[in-house]
C-alpha cells in the first residue's frame, strides 16, 4: 500500500459550543478505506444502539461480540473503550465471495465502536470502496451497493451522525495478504489449522464461519472457511497505539479451495496493519504476530 495514502497528520475538526472554553476536539480517523460516523451519545449508549439496529434487521445475524477493553484487562493491560461486533448476511455477502474468495478475510463484516482520548465516540467499518480495491472483481458484485447503503444506515442510526468515507486510492489488489498453498486437502487443512489454534493456550477462538455452507442454495461458491481468534497480550498494544486497529482485530485466517482443487491459507500481513493504521513503536510485537501466523499456516499446510 502506498505510503502516500495519508497516514499523515490527523485532521482536527473543532465543534464549538456557545462557551468558547468548552471547545471539543474531534480527531477523525485517517485509516485508508475506513468509513465512520461520530456519535452524539456516550460509548455504551452508542454500542447498545448499534447492537439493537443489527438485532432488529432480520437479514443480519450477529456472529460474535469482542470487548477489546475487557480482554486487555484480562491480561492486566489497559485500553480505552473499544468493541467490535461481527455480523453476517450471506444473502448479500456471497456474491462478493463468488467474485473473489479472498474477500472472506473481511467477511463476515465488522463494526468497531471506540472512544478516543477526547471522549469522542466513533462507529467505524471497512467501506465497500476498500473491499472493491483490495479484492479484484468485488467491485462488480451486484450486492455491493446494498451493503454500502445498509452499513451506512446502521452507523448513522446508532450515532445520529453522518458517515464519512476515507479514500481507498492507495489500496491495491491483494494488498497485505499472505497466502500459503497447502499440501493437504481442504478439510484436513482446516482441521489442522483449527487444532493448532485451539491447542495454543495463548489464543482464544472467537468464531468460525463456513461461507460455503452459509451461501444460498443456488450459489457456486467453492469451499471457503474463516476462523477468527485473538491474543490480547499482542493485540492490545497495537490498539493502544492506534485504536482503529480494532477493525482488523481479532486476527483471521482463511482456508479456501480454488476451482482447480488447490487449497490455500491466507491471512493479513501485520505489516499491512502497521502501515494502514499508522502503528508505531511496536515492531517486536508485530514481528511476533507475523511469526505466529506463519507457523499456524505451516502447521495447517503440512
Amino acid at each position: 500500500m502506498k505510503k502516500l495514502l495519508v497516514l499523515a497528520l490527523t485532521t482536527l475538526v473543532f465543534a464549538c459550543s456557545s462557551d468558547d472554553d468548552n471547545t471539543q476536539v474531534i480527531n477523525n480517523p485517517q485509516t485508508p478505506g475506513l468509513a465512520y460516523a461520530v456519535s452524539d451519545s456516550d460509548f455504551i449508549t452508542t454500542y447498545n444502539s448499534l447492537r439493537e439496529e443489527l438485532q432488529l434487521d432480520r437479514d443480519f445475524e450477529i456472529v460474535a461480540e469482542v470487548n477489546h477493553t475487557a480482554n486487555a484487562q484480562s491480561v492486566d493491560k489497559d485500553l480505552r473503550n473499544t468493541r467490535v461486533i461481527i455480523f453476517k448476511n450471506p444473502m448479500v455477502e456471497t456474491s462478493l465471495l463468488e467474485e473473489n474468495q479472498l474477500a472472506g478475510l473481511d467477511i463476515p463484516q465488522k463494526m468497531l465502536v471506540y472512544e478516543d482520548n477526547n471522549n469522542n465516540v466513533f462507529v467505524a467499518y471497512n467501506g465497500t470502496e476498500y473491499l472493491a480495491a483490495r479484492y479484484s472483481g468485488v467491485g462488480s458484485a451486484n450486492t455491493l451497493q446494498q451493503i454500502k447503503t445498509e452499513f451506512s444506515r446502521f452507523a448513522e442510526n446508532s450515532t445520529n451522525g453522518i458517515v464519512s468515507q476515507n479514500s481507498s486510492a492507495g489500496i491495491t489488489n491483494n494488498d497485505g495478504i499472505i497466502t500459503l498453498v497447502s499440501n493437504n486437502d481442504f478439510n484436513t487443512t482446516y482441521t489442522n489449522l483449527r487444532n493448532a489454534i485451539v491447542d495454543n493456550p495463548n489464543l482464544l477462538t472467537i468464531a468460525e464461519v463456513n461461507h460455503q455452507t452459509n451461501a444460498p442454495n443456488d450459489s457456486n461458491l467453492n469451499p471457503t472457511r474463516v476462523i477468527i481468534f485473538g491474543n490480547p497480550n499482542l493485540g492490545t498494544p497495537l490498539m493502544k497505539n492506534a485504536q482503529t486497529t480494532g477493525i482488523d482485530l481479532p486476527q483471521k485466517m482463511l482456508v479456501w479451495e480454488k476451482g482447480d482443487g488447490t487449497v490455500n491459507i491466507s491471512y493479513n500481513d501485520p505489516g499491512f496493519l502497521q502501515e494502514r493504521h499508522g502503528i508505531s513503536g511496536n515492531d517486536d510485537t508485530l514481528q511476533q504476530i507475523k511469526s505466529a501466523l506463519n507457523n499456524l499456516a505451516i502447521d495447517a499446510a503440512n
